[in-house]
């Protein structure tokens, strides 16, 4: 499948919008195309179209329960003490390497950026960030993130392995 125009974008819509396909997921579109095409980073691009469908994202319901009313974040007393901690993914991909995984220390907004696997694992994201966090700066007393899967009791089981914790 030659790399340049419009063909493989045109393919991924006639398999991901049209009437008979019915905006299916990421998966079942990219089965579908790959049935009678092929082309390197296939998965990727249409991973990459069926995340900006406008119809699928408003379409999309909602699983979540309803967040409550915001509250400020106390104001940490000195630099470590409490950090925010994210993933940034989708940039361009080197060898195994497609994510960065952002830390910014609240207090001073001193941010250190991890170059992560695309798919890290809770377990992952402990190594990296007892390698790259806590050996330099010390463990904060508290890490904001959001509910990634990477944030879960996994990666605090793990963190407190590394640490040599007797109590898990």
């Amino acid at each position: 499948m030659p790399k340049g125009g419009n063909l493989r974008k045109s393919l991924i819509i006639e398999y991901h919008d049209t009437l008979w396909t019915g905006h299916q997921g990421e998966e079942r579109t990219y089965a579908l195309v790959q049935r009678a095409y092929y082309w390197t980073q296939m998965q990727d691009d249409v991973e990459r179209y069926v995340c900006t469908c406008l119809i699928c994202q408003q379409d999309k319901t909602d699983h979540q329960k309803k967040a409550g009313l915001l509250q400020p974040f106390p104001i940490p007393t000195r630099p470590w003490e409490s950090v925010s901690m994210d993933y940034i993914s989708g940039s361009t991909k080197v060898g195994d390497l497609g994510s960065i995984i952002v830390v910014v220390d609240r207090l001073s907004k001193y941010t250190t950026f991890i170059v992560a696997p695309k798919h890290v694992t809770a377990e992952g994201t402990s190594h990296l960030f007892f390698k790259h966090i806590v050996k330099y700066w010390g463990l904060p007393k508290d890490i904001v993130s959001d509910r990634d899967s990477c944030f879960t009791g996994v990666f605090w089981i793990e963190l407190f392995k590394i640490l040599g914790s007797n109590f898990l």
